[in-house]
């Protein structure tokens, strides 16, 4: 599976690896990290050259990626009959099996399109259409992506056919059993870590855990341990030319390549016990429960290690004005937290509500933009220095 079958363009085709807003810059990082170069980077995604071998290999270690997708065609398109047309051209049956399922997901933007569901039928039509021509069978198709996924992107008169090689997202890494309250996305969780610079080698502490999404996260980086190790299911298992042993081969080496110990300690704490439950069964779930080590206690009691080291808290960032009050003392708080308890670490918060940013009393170093969900978030950066350096006061986190 060095060359890949599917392509309607000239070896080694192209790839494009969609991410969250405020990710492409950490997913290019990845990229180059894993050997490749990108081509193009967008706000919600990173162009790069690769065959199939390669998608495949992305979707084993990318940590911040949501869909590999793999093209098959780019073409210029006015309406829907010529939708139609040049998707007839791909070779689905070299694609799809005769008794496969494919599910289509598209975002269109045409003048001549007034129904979005309209361009996902012509396009399933040309796929069966092609098929029955080809093999005298139709696959079944439907809105779930665990099979094949194909990808329509439609902008005015310029439209790209891809294979979604992981079907479901990467975010879905399969460990989150007992997601609790509002829990960060994984490839977030691992966005936030990685901007941190924790690689292993210091303690991280983060109080304020949750269900565990952050500890379990850096705990995979820290062990070098890829995310696709988790997952069982991708839409690339059920095309035609699907190796299993590629994937076998990655899968053994990603193995081999990962960590057993961790060369500094987690510890993740909340104050809600349930949480902690959560965060427990579900980095038990994830391999590495006995790596992490979890507490019930306020934030401000959590243990820390007596050693330089990193600290992320991820306050709640409030909707109504009673639970601003609170937060205020509670940003309050994790202030003294960094000056009383944090001596020689590097601190990070992560937060969607600048205003109660401001509460905390120190001067960031940095301020690093993301989004969780819709929410215009910052991770800020505090520098907890010991000796005569202190950390300096003011409400800079502006």
């Amino acid at each position: 599976m060095t060359k890949s079958k599917h392509s309607q363009n000239k070896d080694p085709g192209r790839i494009l690896v969609i991410c969250a807003p405020g990710l492409s810059s950490l997913l290019a990082d990845e990229l180059r990290g894993l050997g490749y170069k990108p081509i193009v980077c967008r706000e919600k995604g990173v162009e790069l050259a690769g065959d199939m071998a390669d998608a495949l290999k992305l979707n084993m270690h990318l940590r911040t990626g949501l869909y590999v997708l793999f093209l098959l065609k780019e073409f210029r398109c006015d309406n829907a009959d010529e939708l139609y047309r040049h998707a007839s051209e791909i070779e689905w049956e070299r694609i799809i099996p005769q008794d496969g399922y494919v599910s289509i997901v598209s975002r269109v933007d045409n003048p001549s399109i007034n129904n979005t569901m309209y361009p996902n039928l012509k396009l399933k039509d040309a796929i069966v259409d092609r098929m029955q021509l080809k093999c005298g069978a139709r696959p079944d198709s439907g809105p779930d992506k665990h099979r094949v996924v194909v990808n329509l992107y439609w902008q005015g008169n310029k439209t790209w056919i891809y294979l979604n090689t992981s079907g479901n997202k990467l975010s879905d890494r399969g460990y989150r059993k007992l997601p609790h309250k509002a829990p960060l996305q994984e490839t977030l969780a691992a966005g936030i870590v990685l901007s941190s610079e924790y690689d292993g080698s210091q303690p991280l502490v983060l109080p304020m855990c949750g269900s565990g999404t952050l500890a379990i996260e850096a705990a995979l980086i820290a062990l070098n341990r890829p995310g696709g190790l988790l997952r069982t299911n991708y839409s690339f298992m059920h095309t035609v030319d699907y190796d299993k042993k590629v994937w076998d081969d990655l899968r053994y080496a990603a193995r081999k390549a990962s960590r057993k110990e961790l060369a500094a300690p987690i510890i993740a704490t909340d104050i809600d016990p349930q949480a902690v439950e959560a965060a427990k069964k579900n980095a038990l779930t994830a391999g590495v429960e006995h790596l992490i080590d979890f507490d019930v206690c306020d934030f401000a009691e959590t243990t820390i290690p007596d050693m330089p080291g990193i600290v992320i808290l991820n306050p709640e960032y409030g909707q109504r004005m009673g639970e601003i009050a609170a937060l205020e003392k509670t940003y309050g708080r994790i202030g003294d937290f960094f000056k009383q308890r944090c001596a020689g670490y590097t601190g990070y918060i992560f937060t969607g509500n600048m205003d109660l940013a401001k509460k905390v009393g120190l001067r960031t170093s940095r301020k690093i933009p993301f989004y969780n969900g819709s929410i215009e978030c910052r991770l800020l950066r505090y520098e907890m220095y010991t000796g005569t350096r202190k950390a300096k006061y003011n409400n800079d986190a502006e």
